[in-house]
């Protein structure tokens, strides 16, 4: 289903992507797209691009830092703002245009070319940085061990803009353990509602 679904949505979305390509190219200086490694299944690294959302030379350190108070503080009931996970409000790092292009999460499509090559599935755990991965607990570590991961998943259809650090890998792991064609269908089914509503939104 993979290889199918990822090369007929590259057919099908290519007038978008082509759109969505020249905005990104015309709205500031850098490249079209943002390539960055990212962890796999069974701890495997690979690149994962997505379109840029981010103005060029932009310093990841304060995303790394977020990150690694979110996921300590997450079973310390600190991360109960219910702050969008792994993303930081009004971060002056991100462009205009990349700000419609995470609220609506179109700046994953690229990651359809991840899927086609292998990388990735359709359907699966959100895939982490390095730097999330050194901040796991054991237990948290099973999300990247029993799946690979997706563009999008369980999580990302449940309100994941409002969930903790520890309610997303308790959902990747429910998905993980269960994983079925069926499961998968239901989850991409309900991917668009979860957009527009804004549970998807990054």
């Amino acid at each position: 289903m993979d290889i199918l679904g990822s090369l007929g949505l590259l057919l099908l979305l290519s007038p978008l992507l082509l759109a969505i390509a020249v905005l990104v190219k015309l709205s500031s200086r850098g490249p079209v797209l943002f390539h960055q490694m990212r962890i796999g299944q069974m701890l495997q690294p690979f690149m994962m691009c997505k379109f840029r959302t981010m103005y060029a030379n932009a310093d990841h350190g304060i995303h790394h830092n977020y990150v690694s108070w979110f996921i300590t503080s997450s079973d310390k009931g600190q991360a109960q703002n219910k702050n969008k996970i792994f993303k930081l409000t009004n971060d002056p790092r991100i462009t205009p245009i990349g700000r419609f292009l995470r609220r609506t999460s179109v700046d994953e499509l690229p990651q359809l070319w991840n899927v086609l090559v292998g990388h990735m599935s359709l359907v699966g755990p959100r895939p982490p940085l390095w730097y999330e991965v050194q901040e796991y607990k054991p237990w948290h570590r099973h999300r990247v061990m029993e799946a690979k991961p997706g563009i999008t998943g369980l999580w990302q259809v449940s309100g994941r803009s409002r969930t903790t650090f520890d309610e997303m890998v308790r959902l990747d792991l429910r998905y993980a353990r269960g994983q079925s064609l069926w499961a998968d269908i239901k989850i991409l089914l309900t991917t668009p509602a979860a957009v527009i509503k804004g549970n998807g939104a990054c």
